[in-house]
């Protein structure tokens, strides 16, 4: 899938930063939280606004990727 045609360098860029977001993202607030024993997750309103928002983006990229057939 990709979130662009894949036709210049500035596509190719763009796809590769959107791939490493979601790496970042994935890694940054759902690792931590699945594997520590903990029963409560502080984060403040403001940094809980921020991870929905930057998820919402990721929703938004994603609705409209572009499927590829590999050959």
């Amino acid at each position: 899938m990709a979130i662009n045609q894949l036709i210049t360098d500035t596509d190719v860029s763009e796809q590769k930063g959107f791939m490493n977001l979601l790496i970042g993202l994935f890694g940054t607030f759902r690792n931590p939280v699945a594997h520590a024993e903990k029963i409560y997750w502080l984060i403040s309103e403001q940094d809980a606004l921020d991870i929905l928002s930057l998820v919402s983006l990721v929703h938004r990229k994603l609705d409209i990727v572009t499927k590829f057939q590999l050959a």
